[in-house]
């Protein structure tokens, strides 16, 4: 059996749902649709030289990779490169081949710094350090059983907030772009990312096929939206919450967990029966947040860092 690596195929359906696939049965706490995993590539900005590989062993796609430089980095030469192996198709060689792979990609692209997430377990973290890379922070995946879990009640909003769907703004989402800018500046991580670019904010997250506008949760205070969640769903009968912030001059008023307790209430009522989403484990402030709806750690990924060339 030979293992090749070479790019997915966009025009492909086969190829999308098989990458998709891979990712799903990898990481089941996020979600991957043939649709989104197109949509992100076709998408993206030509200076991130977006990249999705597959390894391949005999016609079937057993690996994945989604690499791209951090061109809204305030730093220069930084990368990502996320490789997974189907959990059935490990030990085969396939891992290795997309990451030096991917690596060849970012380098030839200028690229001196490469992060990429990898499970906090012993054979997951020793692949990456045998590669030269070393740990950095971490994040948890969380889980909530919508279905058979219990959510804190609704609370009524405080006077001078309404809690409204995302669609609300379908006439003018800027103000939710700036809320966005905003809360995703604060957001813990490795690399410093700002974004003021409204097309492209519209084109690749308002325009996401995962966006699920009328489950993403809005608190409007003073005649703007000042906190959010957003809902991402997969067409079946799971939800991801892929952000959840609040205005700085709105903090500490608990707006964001009203706004994701709505989302949630409304999801289960639409059916939905399992509840995702990511929590740096330094942000122990939302940690609290998401234990308090019930979400339980279901895994851990360890940030690593390598330097190219």
């Amino acid at each position: 059996m030979t293992v090749i690596v070479r790019d997915l195929r966009l025009d492909d359906p086969g190829d999308t749902e098989s990458f998709a696939r891979v990712r799903r049965a990898a990481v089941p706490f996020m979600l991957a649709t043939a649709e989104s995993v197109a949509f992100v590539a076709t998408q993206a900005h030509p200076d991130s030289r977006w990249r999705p590989l597959v390894a391949e062993e005999d016609g079937e796609i057993i690996g994945t990779a989604q690499v791209h430089t951090d061109h809204e980095s305030v730093e220069p030469g930084v990368g990502q490169a996320n490789v997974y192996v189907h959990p059935e198709r490990q030990g085969r060689g396939a891992g290795t081949l997309i990451a030096a792979a991917a690596e060849r990609h970012l380098a030839d692209g200028g690229v001196t710094t490469v992060y990429t997430w990898v499970f906090d377990e012993p054979a997951n973290r020793a692949f990456a350090e045998r590669r030269g890379y070393r740990p950095s922070r971490s994040a948890h995946f969380l889980r909530l059983d919508l279905a058979g879990g219990t959510l804190p009640p609704l609370q009524q909003p405080p006077n001078g907030v309404e809690i409204v769907p995302a669609a609300a703004f379908e006439d003018d989402p800027r103000p939710l772009f700036e809320l966005d800018a905003e809360t995703t500046a604060d957001e813990p991580g490795d690399v410093d990312v700002e974004f003021s670019d409204y097309g492209r904010w519209l084109a690749t997250t308002w325009g996401h096929p995962l966006l699920d506008r009328e489950l993403t949760s809005v608190a409007v205070a003073d005649g703007r939206p000042v906190a959010f969640t957003a809902a991402y769903t997969d067409g079946s009968t799971r939800y991801s919450t892929a952000m959840t912030g609040t205005a700085r001059a709105y903090r500490g008023r608990g707006l964001a967990k009203l706004a994701k307790n709505d989302s949630l209430h409304r999801a289960r009522d639409a059916g939905l029966t399992e509840a995702f989403t990511g929590n740096d484990a330094g942000n122990v402030p939302m940690l609290a947040i998401n234990t308090w709806f019930g979400y339980q750690v279901c895994a851990t990924e360890v940030r690593y860092v390598r330097s190219l060339g």
